[in-house]
């Protein structure tokens, strides 16, 4: 079953080797679900939840430019599994009639995602997991 979420805070740090973060929480529940990601996807997560234009477009952009003028959209995205500590994500995208679920990274999914006001999602096991330490 997956859980409505939303993005409630983006860590950044000045070096590169240092932990990135974003922290999802369940949107009327108290469960948070933190994931580790690289700076720039921090940094370009951060512009898409400040509204801040790039000054060219990044990879997202191109992205999002090509399933739009292709008749995509993006309809959300949902974290689905945590394996060996590693994050797993579809990208919901909706083409015409047809229902596409991607393989993406949370981080670009969430980059994706807030750009287009899209849900995220997380499956309820991987909150019982990230809890047991799977």
């Amino acid at each position: 079953m997956l859980v409505a979420c939303e993005l409630a805070r983006i860590v950044r740090r000045p070096d590169p080797n240092e932990g990135q973060y974003i922290y999802l929480v369940e949107k009327g529940g108290a469960r948070a679900l933190p994931i580790v990601i690289g700076k720039p996807e921090a940094d370009e997560i951060y512009r898409k939840f400040m509204g801040k234009p790039n000054p060219r477009p990044f990879t997202h952009d191109l992205l999002r430019e090509m399933l739009s003028q292709l008749g995509g959209r993006i309809e959300g995205v949902e974290v689905v599994q945590l394996k060996e500590g590693t994050f797993h994500a579809k990208l919901v995208i909706r083409c015409e009639d047809r229902q596409l679920k991607i393989d993406c990274r949370p981080s670009d999914g969430i980059a994706l995602a807030v750009a287009e006001d899209a849900p995220i999602s997380v499956d309820e096991k991987v909150f019982d997991d990230a809890t047991n330490g799977a």
